[in-house]
Order: C-alpha cells, then sequence, then structure tokens
C-alpha cells in the first residue's frame, strides 16, 4: 500500500474515531452503565451474565480467515458456563464481528458491541487491524486477544493472552523464536538470516523486533525488509527471492525468515525451493492442520519449521487434553486443530481467569483492580503475569515442523529468558 493512501485510510478511521466517541454515551463512567435488566447498573453484567463479543477476521481480500478463533472462544466459555459460570453468572457469548481486516469495519464492530449490544468485554479480538483499540481504550472495555500488534501492547485495558509480543519502550523482546531455531540449527553461531514482512504498520514492526531478537541470539541478519504488499498476494516473487538468496554476501542465507500470513508463505516458500534453497524455513502462521487437504499448499509447506507461543497440539498434557475435548464437545465433532482455536481459547481464558480473580461485585473497576499482580502458572502459554504482560510477551514458545503432511515437535515448548528491546 501507498504511502499517500496508508495516509487517507489513516485519516479516515481517525474521524470515524472521533465521530465514535463524541456519540457514545458518557454515563458508561468506569463500570459501564446499562446492563441489560437483572438489578446491575454495569454494562453488559447482570445478576446471572456476562455479555461478551468478539472481534475476527473472517473474510479478508487474501483469503486468509482467523474464523476458527470464534470456535476456540465459545468452546472455553462453553465449559465455563457448564461448570457454574464466574461467581454464578453465565458468559452470554455473543461470537465475534467479521470485519474482513478492514480499519474502517475494525472501529464499526467495536462500536457494534459496546454502544448497541452493551458488552462488557472483547474476548476474542484478533486481526492485524485495530483500528477500534482507541475507542475500547476510551470506552474502558477490556479487550483480549493475541498481543502480536502494538494495541495490546500499553493501554490499561488490552490484554494478550501470552503477553505482548510486539515489544515497547522499556519493554523486552521474547527469544523463542531465535532460540528454538538454535535448537534445529545445531547453534546460531556463522549461521545467517533472512526476514521477509509485508509493507503494513504490523509488517515494519515485525521486522523491528526480529531483526534485533535473530541478531541477539548470535545470528547474521543479512536481509529484514517489510516490502511485500499487504493488500495482495504477488503473483511474481522472483524480485523477493532473487535479493534474499543472494543476501549472504552474494549466496544465501541459512535461514528464511517470513513473518506474514499463509498465503504469501505459500507463494514465497514454492519460489525459494525452486530457486534450488536448502535451507531453513520458518514462519509464525503456518500451524493448520486443514491446509494439508490441498497438494499444491502441503508441498510449499513441508519441511517449513513453525513457532508457536502455546504448547503445541502434539504434546501430551492435561491442559492440552481437556483443550482438544472443549474443542469436540463444541464443534460437535473431531475436527482439524489450528492455532485460530488456541487464539481464541486462550483470549477467552485469561478473561474468564480475571472475572474469576474480580469476584461476585464484578465491575470493570474491580475487573482492572484484579489484573494488578495477577499471576499463575503452567498455563498453555507459559506463565502469566500481568501487568507485567502489557509490556512484555511471557517468553514462552515451541517449533513444529511439517514432514510428510504430519506435525512434528522439533523445539518443544519452553519459556526463554528476554532481551531488552532497543
Amino acid at each position: 500500500m501507498s504511502r499517500s493512501i496508508r495516509t487517507i485510510t489513516a485519516a479516515a478511521a481517525a474521524l470515524l474515531l472521533a465521530t465514535a466517541c463524541n456519540s457514545a454515551s458518557n454515563s458508561e463512567g468506569s463500570g459501564g452503565g446499562g446492563g441489560a435488566g437483572g438489578g446491575s447498573s454495569v454494562r453488559g453484567v447482570t445478576d446471572d451474565s456476562i455479555k461478551v463479543g468478539g472481534i475476527v477476521s473472517m473474510t479478508t481480500a487474501s483469503g486468509y480467515s482467523k474464523k476458527d478463533t470464534d470456535l476456540g472462544a465459545k468452546a472455553r466459555f462453553d465449559r465455563a458456563n457448564a461448570e457454574g459460570g464466574v461467581h454464578g453468572r453465565k458468559i452470554d457469548y455473543l461470537g465475534a464481528e467479521d470485519d474482513g481486516q478492514d480499519p474502517g469495519k475494525n472501529l464499526a464492530a467495536a462500536r457494534k458491541l459496546v454502544q448497541r449490544e452493551k458488552v462488557f468485554a472483547i474476548s476474542p479480538m484478533s486481526s492485524v487491524t485495530f483500528s477500534g483499540a482507541d475507542f475500547l481504550q476510551k470506552q474502558k472495555v477490556p479487550t483480549f486477544g493475541w498481543g502480536t500488534i502494538p494495541p495490546f501492547c500499553g493501554p490499561s485495558y488490552m490484554y494478550g493472552f501470552g503477553g505482548c509480543m510486539v515489544p515497547m519502550p522499556g519493554g523486552t523482546i521474547t527469544q523463542s523464536w531465535p532460540e528454538g531455531l538454535t535448537k534445529v540449527m545445531g547453534g546460531a553461531k556463522g549461521k545467517s538470516v533472512a526476514i521477509l514482512a509485508n509493507d503494513n504498520d504490523a509488517g515494519t514492526f515485525a521486522i523491528r523486533t526480529y531483526k534485533q531478537s535473530f541478531a541477539a541470539a548470535g545470528y547474521e541478519v543479512t536481509y529484514a525488509e517489510p516490502t511485500v504488499p499487504a493488500t495482495s498476494v504477488p503473483s511474481d516473487w522472483s524480485a523477493y527471492t532473487k535479493e534474499i538468496l543472494r543476501s549472504d554476501g552474494g549466496k544465501a542465507p541459512d535461514a528464511v525468515v517470513s513473518v506474514m500470513q499463509t498465503p504469501y508463505n505459500i507463494g514465497l516458500f514454492t519460489a525459494v525451493k525452486r530457486a534450488g534453497f536448502k535451507g531453513v524455513i520458518t514462519d509464525p502462521t503456518d500451524y493448520d492442520p486443514g491446509l494439508l487437504a490441498k497438494s499444491a499448499t502441503k508441498k510449499a509447506l513441508d519441511g517449513v519449521h513453525v513457532l508457536l507461543t502455546f504448547q503445541p497440539f502434539e504434546q501430551d498434557s492435561a491442559d492440552m487434553r481437556q483443550f482438544k475435548e472443549d474443542i469436540r464437545k463444541t464443534a460437535g465433532e473431531n475436527v482439524p486443530l489450528n492455532m485460530h482455536m488456541m487464539t481464541g481459547y486462550m483470549s477467552a481464558d485469561l478473561f474468564l481467569s480475571l472475572a474469576e480473580k474480580a469476584g461476585k461485585d464484578l465491575t470493570v473497576d474491580s475487573f482492572q483492580k484484579a489484573a494488578d499482580g495477577y499471576s499463575d502458572t503452567g498455563t498453555m502459554v507459559g506463565d502469566r503475569r500481568l501487568r507485567q504482560g502489557q509490556k512484555e510477551s511471557f517468553g514462552c514458545g515451541a517449533l513444529v515442523q511439517l514432514k510428510n503432511g504430519k506435525y512434528a515437535v522439533s523445539s518443544p515448548f519452553k519459556c526463554y529468558e528476554p532481551i531488552p528491546f532497543k
């Protein structure tokens, strides 16, 4: 996307935001305002229910979909309700609004859920476009999602279920990706990496983060650019592959690192393989058994090491068995698991944990106080710590490799010492 188009889009989003803020009810205050009956004055809270909604990119221009995020959240809320809810209140989950990965639709979805539906919280929020963040922060709406974008890093009402994955000044960078690859590659010394991302804000942040992260782990970063158009998947990858595969002094790097979504990765990885690349290929998005249904996709992703910030589905633990059972019950059948389900599930899980700690007298204030100093251990995303998690990630991760149509753990789930963000 060109700089001028981004400027126009940002201006339009800002205008929508101003309109939203001016039209919002000023009576909501710290506790919300206008619970649907039951004697409560707290937005979205009655004597026997808590209203929650989600915002998810279910449809996108590239065809990439995060729709199963909604299923994951519903599965976790279903179990909570089956167990009696939170202090006697059932979760009234409205499902997720589809923002189409469009800034205007994201803000419109946030306004609808707060102003019309009167939700207490947004969980999950899963989109690279989070233009509704400022509105939700001003309206004091607790919001939960995967902290891979800046709005989850710092604002007091935004919670990343794995912490802040996009480091801010004063925060840290998780080393789970480069350290996991160190195990795969037999060390980092003398090894080179090339990093590619989309030409948008998320891509720019990703390049800044991982360039520092891989360098700190001992790799030589020979290429790190957010140059791939974010609005459409390129039909010709030759310009990118030429730069990448000559980046290490005229030869190919030891590893190609993509910080892009699946449709882009399929094109990039197919191109570098055809060019004869034999090194390590890795990304943080392609952990989805559903991708294996198409032979071309399976071939493109074969051998790729995928970063996870949660326990792999292949890991046998009590929490993972519970997750699988919850998904099966809500789906009504055994369905292929994917990382989007985990995004929804863990977003809901963190919300439920804080609501439980907030106690019977649930208000936005009591909820926020519950987050102060909150911690627990041994979850599927590691040890959770708040409000520390609004400045840094929880530092845990694993790598799985797709090989011959199956995923296998190539670097076990582990928590690593983070580094300061510069």
